[in-house]
């Protein structure tokens, strides 16, 4: 075909695309009123899983996964803004990871709410000004953030999905390398760079801020300075990308939380977070652990937390595979239950994708 004949295709191969997406968002329509007079809960996270395989499983080609994902998670997202418009509150300001792992699991059409703190995510999502909050949780390199876990021991909050984000840094800046001066960065990011900022700007002078979005707006309007934060960052404040990639370790990843009021249904590959108290005493965790091995129940995190009321009492988190409603899942919480001061199922979600 010639070149002429081949775009009109395209052109009319569009037009179907468009009509087809209309019909889709029509049928949504429907959808959310359906939602609205039952359960009023608009994102459903089990459901999305399911899409995404679906169409995967569809997908037969030249068009990869990855770019396929991503189409179908723009299209989800304007169907939540036609259903109900969404407002999810992050860890900000604009620019930082969390808010680009939120933009990842939710996409462009919905409503994004910087927040200062944690605290204010967790309060915003209970007291109804958001309809989901977005927290880092952990971290490949750097561990748990131990104070999102903290926050949980006296929150209602559900953990209703989770965000596995490869993190990347880039030098960003809007003069050349060769002219930089100053370095502007979140003191994580520094340290995870660390051997890329010895080798190729050994001599500037470095500068911690509490955030790497506040590093790019910094550096936006200070000559002859530069940032390392996510490019996502830069795109938001006008910096060019100099250097990409430059972090230490290419493997690392941050772990998010999406914070709701509901608990998500199993889809068979699905992950449950639970807290509880026990007082110090020897083979107390052992003796805690045992009904999860006892059921053959795989545990990807445990992690303890002084409760800082009484010296020597903890708290200790927990993330299993498997979802509340699974048998063996049951038995395990229930034979531990008595063994507890408090325990409590902070959600059961489906398993985030792996970190790309």
């Amino acid at each position: 075909m010639a070149l002429d004949e081949l775009r009109k295709k395209i052109d009319s191969i569009d037009a179907e695309i468009v009509k087809l997406l209309n019909e889709r968002y029509q049928t949504v329509i429907e959808v959310g009123r359906h939602k609205k007079n039952s359960s009023g809960i608009f994102y459903v996270p089990e459901r999305e899983k399911i899409v995404f395989e679906k169409v995967a499983a569809l997908n037969q080609g030249p068009m990869s996964q990855t770019t396929l994902k991503a189409v179908y998670r723009e299209i989800m997202s304007g169907a939540l803004a036609l259903e109900h418009p969404l407002n999810i509150a992050y860890l900000g300001p604009e620019g930082t990871f969390t808010h680009l792992a939120a933009v990842s699991k939710f996409g462009h059409s919905v409503a994004y709410v910087p927040k200062g703190n944690i605290d204010d995510i967790f309060a915003d999502v209970h007291n109804g000004r958001a309809d989901y909050g977005c927290v880092p949780v952990e971290n490949s390199t750097e561990g748990v953030v131990s104070h999102t876990l903290d926050i949980f021991v006296n929150s209602d909050a559900k953990i209703c999905a989770e965000i596995n984000l490869r993190v990347h840094h880039s030098l960003l800046s809007k003069f050349p390398m060769k002219s930089i001066r100053k370095l502007y960065s979140h003191v994580q990011s520094l340290s995870q760079c660390r051997a890329w900022i010895s080798e190729y700007l050994p001599d500037v002078e470095i500068h911690e801020c509490s955030s790497n979005s506040r590093a790019a707006a910094t550096a936006a309007q200070e000559p002859d300075s530069a940032a390392i934060a996510g490019a996502f960052a830069g795109e938001i404040y006008g910096l060019n990308i100099l250097a990409q990639n430059i972090e230490d370790n290419p493997n690392n990843t941050t772990r998010f939380l999406v914070l709701g009021n509901q608990m998500p249904l199993p889809t068979g590959n699905d992950k449950t977070s639970i807290c509880f108290a026990i007082k110090d005493r020897v083979g107390v965790l052992y003796d805690a652990l045992l009904p999860f091995k006892n059921e053959g129940i795989t545990l990807t995190m445990i992690e303890s937390r002084p409760s800082k009321v009484q010296n020597w009492e903890y708290y200790f988190f927990i993330d299993l595979l498997g979802h509340i409603e699974d048998e063996k899942v049951k038995r395990a919480i229930e034979y531990l239950r008595p063994q507890t001061q408090a325990l409590r199922v902070l959600g059961s979600y489906p398993c985030g994708d792996e970190a790309q």
